[in-house]
């Protein structure tokens, strides 16, 4: 069932900052402030606010369960939960299961950080060099890739840490995709930006095969456990059953939790929006990390040169038709607009719609999880009516998807 729901990752193929930080947020992050963001952050709508736009987006969607968290000055300030989370109309809370989908890439980068922070693993040694045998010498599992697939191609030899969290190693999304479901480049490692899964997923490979470590029980000691998410599990735990979301397709239809049996680094993240903003408060903050890996997280990696996310293999746009300052940073993707840079991440499966944005300015956050697909199209008027415009890229991670409210009609109270 774990490849089934990750399938949706390609069902969403799209129809296709005043400036960096404020120096208060510069010198608490440690990142480099340029003169021009001296600004302070505006003031953040009141509760009730964030409720009443909350209820809006809802009526304006039919989406049946929305959860939001708001971030500020990296301390998680409010939390929200409005509608169902079942189809027996049961409510949704702060402490739902939701599912998280692949705001767990984020998490996983967060968590590969600490260990480049401890010499165990390099962003930029080959990923050949952790392993006992060649990649494709390992049989195929259900749970990883094909590996056996490119015993032919020697480029796998070329791939790194910092390719695989960059989307960037020249796999489609998933091997199951392809016409012959056969794992193959579709151009030279680290050349450009393609988003895939596989990649990802190959690099918890090399985290268990070859560092010899539980990605499940790594994140958990390293990231759930210090942080309170006491709701949040890389795989299904019997304890989630108590108070579980299910969700709703874009027919109306109910889709059951799914029980994931394995931990997969690239979406099989379960967790509510109070543990998720937690995350959020810590991602912005840099905790357990040294000023260099974190600086190194929230660094422009590689160019984003495509008109939309999806399809993942699309072709590059000329220079002078590519979104500016678009560029895949460490397991999210990072932006620069009005209020300066910000990282933003996305989630999606046929019956949940994710999406997680922060701003290095004031170190704010908004993260919204909705177990109803429907809420997508809310996802950018909500967060301009908390944060103010932040040029997102919502077109990009959505491609001609209708957006409503509209979000030039979302201003903050």
């Amino acid at each position: 069932m774990q490849r089934t729901t990750e399938r949706f990752c390609r069902v969403l193929i799209a129809s296709t900052v005043t400036l960096v930080l404020a120096m208060q947020a510069g010198a608490a992050t440690g990142l480099p402030v340029p003169a021009a963001a001296r600004i302070e952050p505006a003031p953040l709508p009141a509760p009730a606010d964030v409720d009443a736009a909350m209820l809006r987006a809802m009526s304006a969607t039919g989406a049946r369960g929305l959860a939001l968290a708001v971030v500020d000055g990296g301390r998680v300030v409010s939390v929200h939960a409005h509608g169902e989370r079942n189809a027996a109309g049961e409510p949704l809370q702060a402490s739902t299961v939701m599912y998280g989908a692949s705001l767990t890439k984020t998490v996983f980068a967060y968590t590969v950080m600490q260990l480049v922070d401890e010499g165990r693993l390099d962003l930029d040694r080959p990923i050949a060099e952790y392993l006992d045998r060649p990649l494709p010498d390992y049989p195929a599992e259900d749970r990883y890739g094909p590996w056996p697939d490119l015993a032919s191609d020697p480029r796998w030899r070329r791939l790194t840490a910092r390719m695989l969290l960059t989307h960037s190693a020249g796999f489609a999304n998933f091997a199951f995709v392809e016409p012959d479901g056969k794992l193959r480049f579709h151009f030279e490692p680290g050349q450009r930006y393609a988003y895939s899964g596989e990649g990802l997923i190959l690099l918890q490979f090399v985290l268990e095969r070859g560092l010899g470590l539980d990605l499940g029980e790594e994140m958990q000691r390293r990231v759930f456990a210090p942080l309170g998410m006491k709701d949040t599990g890389m795989m299904w735990r019997p304890a989630f059953a108590a108070n579980l979301a299910d969700g709703w397709r874009a027919d109306g239809s109910v889709e059951p939790h799914d029980e994931r049996s394995v931990p997969r680094a690239a979406g099989s993240m379960d967790t509510s929006i109070a543990d998720i903003a937690r995350f959020a408060a810590a991602l912005v903050r840099g905790d357990s990390l040294s000023q260099e890996a974190h600086t190194e997280l929230w660094r422009a990696q590689r160019p984003i040169t495509t008109a939309t996310q999806f399809p993942s293999l699309q072709p590059e746009l000329p220079q002078d038709q590519r979104i500016q300052d678009l560029h895949a940073s460490l397991g999210a993707i990072r932006f620069t607009g009005p209020q300066g840079p910000g990282l933003y991440k996305g989630g999606h499966n046929d019956s949940t719609g994710n999406t997680m944005v922060c701003l290095q300015r004031g170190q704010r956050c908004v993260v919204i999880l909705s177990n109803d697909v429907r809420a997508e199209p809310a996802f950018p008027c909500l967060v301009r009516a908390i944060l103010g415009d932040t040029a997102v890229p919502w077109r990009w991670e959505y491609g001609a998807m209708v957006f409503t409210p509209a979000p030039q009609t979302c201003g903050r109270p």
